[in-house]
């Protein structure tokens, strides 16, 4: 074991890093989630470093590293994508003391940062902060069984190799290869011996570089209704093999944690009658990404073809030629009408659903009122919370029964779900009342079916 895995306390400690670009990007986006005082020393930093900053989340140096910066600092990394740069300011922290990280370089580097839950399927870092040693052996033994016992000669070999891989150009090429090798080529080759691994490397390689690069592409994936295991395999996939994220502002952060680090991550979020990303600059973002060769992951809320104005952007990439393909997700009337206990349709019921909006574009969405007044209609009304007075008067004034049930169900699937139980008479002085911030689904014809009631037994307000 040339590394032996650690658990690095980290709160309160320094923590600095040299560098404004990619490299600096991917390692700070890990960095960030501990609670160290994080420096960081760029002449040039990105723009999402300079949002980090500004938000109090890290301390921002517009000058390059220099003597005196490392001095009580716990660890240093170097991530300048300069390989003079990278050794001067190394060369500085380890004078003063501080572990160092060059990016890219382990053969100079003290330590390297272990993978959390990461992709490559070599190492795995599992930590319990102490706090359960029975569930670490549990992981542990089930990872033993998953993974087979030869990848670690696949990993070893591959780790010969990678001075030689670095012939193909940094970033997609270098992981398609890699990708190919741990989960095509070399499991393959290692049944017939490690000598068979290392001839199948070297015309593996020859096959890649003389490949074209792949052309960019847009997978337009539903991300469901913000329960990470409520994702397809599909979806999975598909952030796995992002090189950027466009993703909508209803995306849960546990859903964005499945992304690459390395990957570019872009906020479009919309919120109605509120500040919004303008529709043609999400078309232009994604023309833009995909045009330079990137696999673009359209992350929307939900399932990506219901109200998700996803007809517009096919138009806006279709016009430029650019690849395309729709990994649909469970939308949320399915997960918040799972939480009630209830099914859309019912026989003697209704044989029909409404699936509406709340509001559009132009505001207020108007529908067939007179149709959905009827008895015994179901409609369930996405963005519906700010429009709820106005569905309530359209509903009354067509003559539906006051006396109607109305189920509102906030961050569905999500461990702070909330259900509202109310009437169409009550219903918008009642969503008010529950100051919902999360996003909500209205169910109109549809209460909680009274096993779930029992099982809950509160009131709304203790559920908050």
């Amino acid at each position: 074991m040339d590394h032996f895995p650690i658990f690095l306390a980290t709160e309160g400690q320094r923590i600095a890093l040299s560098g404004g670009g990619d490299a600096a990007l991917a390692k700070l986006r890990l960095l960030l989630k501990t609670r160290a005082r994080i420096h960081v020393y760029a002449p040039a930093p990105a723009p999402e470093i300079e949002n980090w900053a500004e938000a109090g989340r890290l301390t921002l140096h517009r000058r390059a590293f220099a003597p005196g910066d490392a001095r009580d600092t716990r660890l240093f990394y170097a991530a300048d994508e300069d390989a003079g740069e990278d050794a001067r300011t190394a060369a500085i922290a380890r004078a003063e003391g501080a572990l160092v990280n060059i990016v890219d370089n382990l053969a100079d580097s003290a330590f390297i940062t272990p993978a959390i839950v990461d992709r490559d399927p070599v190492t795995v870092a599992i930590g319990t902060e102490g706090a359960a040693p029975v569930l670490a052996r549990a992981i542990k033994a089930d990872l033993e069984e998953r993974l087979p016992a030869t990848l670690g000669n696949l990993a070893r070999i591959g780790k010969g190799f990678r001075k030689l891989a670095d012939a193909l150009p940094f970033g997609r090429a270098r992981r398609d290869f890699w990708r190919d090798y741990y989960f095509n080529t070399g499991p393959r080759a290692i049944a017939a011996g490690e000598d068979h691994v290392k001839d199948s490397l070297g015309t593996l390689l020859e096959d890649h570089l003389t490949r074209a690069a792949r052309a960019g592409h847009v997978a337009f994936v539903g991300g469901g209704p913000g329960d990470p295991e409520l994702l397809t395999l599909k979806a999975r996939r598909a952030l796995d093999e992002a090189d950027v994220v466009i993703y909508d502002r209803l995306i849960s952060a546990q859903i964005l944690e499945l992304a690459r680090r390395e990957a570019v991550m872009i906020d479009v979020g919309k919120e109605g009658f509120g500040p919004s990303t303008s529709q043609e600059t999400i078309n232009a973002l994604l023309v833009e990404h995909a045009q330079s060769g990137a696999q673009v992951v359209r992350l929307k809320s939900g399932d990506a073809t219901v109200f998700g104005r996803l007809d517009e952007e096919i138009d806006a990439i279709d016009a430029h030629g650019i690849g395309w393909h729709i990994v649909p997700g469970i939308t949320s009337a399915s997960a918040a009408v799972a939480a009630i206990g209830q099914s859309l349709t019912r026989r003697g019921r209704n044989a029909s659903v409404r699936f509406l909006t709340g509001h559009d574009m132009k505001g207020f969405a108007d529908h067939d009122w007179a149709a959905l007044a009827r008895p015994n209609e179901v409609a369930a009304i996405y963005m519906g919370k700010k429009s709820a007075r106005f569905v309530q008067g359209r509903l009354i004034m067509h003559g539906a029964d006051r006396a109607t049930p109305v189920t509102v169900i906030e961050n569905a699937s999500r461990p702070e779900q909330r259900v509202l139980e109310t009437t169409l008479d009550r219903m918008a002085a009642d969503i008010a009342d529950a100051q919902m911030t999360g996003p909500a689904l209205t169910f109109y014809g549809l209460a909680p079916r009274a096993a779930v009631q029992a099982a809950t037994d509160m009131p709304f307000e203790e559920m908050a």
